[in-house]
């Protein structure tokens, strides 16, 4: 970073507390960026943001899925609206994004203001339990306007926003199983709006008969029954994805 006051100028750390690139998920391009919490809490200052603007316009110009591993604090205090217009740039190319190419944010952390508000803005997004949390502002700002006394996971936590708002699709137990569930669905999208979904050869007969739904499915509309055995029949070799689970 470049600036100065509150002691920063005594401190500058390589990388700026994000790490961004592009690599290879099952052979197909994949441009991301990281936050790295050990680095003034992952907080964005000016420096921080420009590496993400730049990441973002190469895989918007390349027509690559954008995935987002996010574990940090929000705005960096000490730089003030400079770190603000960071994220308004990263809020601008979110939004210039999507519907264009795959968005995803997986939370990896505490993640705080424009730390959430990103992730929020994109496709799909990703949240591991005990780990992870997405809120505007914490439990201490929180207590201090409303008085209210509540946990970081019981305000923003995996099970509050895959359960109640919304605002999770998905939500593990641990981050392996988090990861690879994001390389699962990568797998499954398009590049881009330009491109039709990868496809596999296939060994699952078109004209095979589903009997078993006469068992899934009651003949009373009014008896309940699973409706993810009946989507197991009748899809491909019973593999999906389900999203909001």
């Amino acid at each position: 970073h470049r600036a100065t006051g509150f002691g920063l100028e005594a401190k500058k750390p390589h990388t700026d507390g994000v790490v961004v690139g592009w690599g290879t998920v099952h052979g197909r391009t994949v441009f991301t960026y990281a936050h790295d919490f050990r680095i003034f809490g992952g907080a964005l200052g000016e420096a921080h943001a420009q590496k993400i603007h730049k990441i973002m316009d190469m895989a918007i110009a390349a027509g690559a899925p954008l995935v987002s591993l996010n574990d940090g604090a929000g705005a960096r205090i000490q730089e003030g609206v400079t770190a603000l217009a960071g994220y308004g740039g990263i809020f601008q190319r979110n939004t210039r994004a999507s519907g264009v190419i795959p968005q995803i944010s997986v939370m990896l952390g505490p993640c705080a203001g424009g730390a959430a508000y990103s992730p929020a803005l994109t496709d799909f997004v990703f949240m591991v339990r005990e780990t992870s949390q997405m809120f505007i502002t914490g439990p201490d700002v929180v207590q201090a306007v409303t008085g209210e006394k509540i946990s970081q996971n019981g305000l923003g936590g995996a099970d509050v926003h895959s359960g109640v708002s919304g605002v999770s699709h998905f939500a593990y137990d641990d981050e392996q199983s988090c990861i690879e569930e994001v390389r699962y669905l990568l797998s499954l999208l398009p590049q881009n709006n330009r491109e039709m979904p990868p496809t596999v050869v296939n060994d699952d007969p078109v004209d095979r008969r589903n009997d078993a739904l006469l068992d899934l499915v009651p003949v009373d509309g009014n008896r309940p029954y699973d409706m993810r055995k009946v989507i197991e029949e009748i899809v491909d070799h019973g593999e999906y994805l389900e999203v909001h689970e």
